[in-house]
């Protein structure tokens, strides 16, 4: 039986890392993508391997830019006629007042966390639509949907990929293509290590469940979204410990 195939941008560490190796020990194919973080993406390729004796393509490039996703997407043809599914996770966040913000950090967020799903999505939908089968997954973000003090730049880049999602979910079920969005609370991984010990422990206080989530649970709700009954398309589920 052929491998199913995934590919996960941003796949070097946290959210991106655990996908991969979740659906590589479930035993798909994974396109493992990143731009700079090459050495750690080859040892994510190395666990897969060795650990889970499964098998994975390393496409680097930079999702946010149109020509390097023409190229990943060239590799990745090369080796299946189609993915069964896109998750599109690659993300970089900015905190800062707005007024303070340079056009070039404006346009590095909105292209690495939105024109990077627009790219990647359009590059991967031609293939499904021949097949009539196949799931985008894109990973949001609670701010999102209520906005973040600070932040604005990134809850306006995840908010457009919500209504990305459910235009895209519209345009693509009748080609039985389902297209939803994980909305991810505050989660243990590196982009919140630039906060203060302090904010972090007022951050955690406003978190019902006590906590942050961990890489791990934002990994297996993506395999249960992967997995859906088909008929749930164009939804933006959180999952941000009930603080939204």
């Amino acid at each position: 039986m052929n491998k199913k195939n995934i590919l996960i941008t941003g796949a070097s560490r946290g959210i991106g890392k655990a996908t991969a190796l979740l659906f590589a020990k479930k035993g798909y194919h994974v396109f493992l993508n990143c731009r700079t973080s090459v050495a750690e993406l080859e040892d994510v390729k190395k666990i897969i391997e060795n650990k889970y004796q499964s098998t994975c393509t390393i496409v680097t490039g930079d999702v946010g830019n149109p020509d390097d996703v023409t190229q990943i997407f060239r590799t990745i043809y090369q080796s299946c006629d189609c993915l069964d599914i896109l998750v599109n996770n690659a993300g970089i966040s900015h905190i800062g007042l707005m007024m303070d913000m340079s056009n070039d950090e404006w346009e590095r967020i909105i292209q690495t966390n939105l024109s990077s799903v627009f790219y990647c999505s359009r590059a991967a939908v031609p293939a499904m639509i021949s097949r009539k089968s196949g799931k985008i997954i894109n990973i949001s973000s609670m701010w999102g949907t209520s906005g973040a003090s600070c932040e604005v730049a990134y809850s306006a880049s995840k908010s457009g990929m919500n209504g990305f999602t459910r235009a895209l979910a519209k345009e693509l079920a009748p080609s039985n293509i389902q297209v939803n969005a994980i909305a991810c609370g505050v989660i243990d991984t590196i982009m919140n290590q630039q906060l203060s010990a302090e904010e972090k422990r007022s951050l955690e206080e406003e978190i019902p469940a006590g906590r942050y989530g961990t890489v791990e649970e934002i990994a297996d709700m993506i395999w249960n979204v992967a997995n859906a009954p088909a008929y749930m398309t164009g939804q933006v589920i959180g999952i941000d410990g009930g603080i939204l």
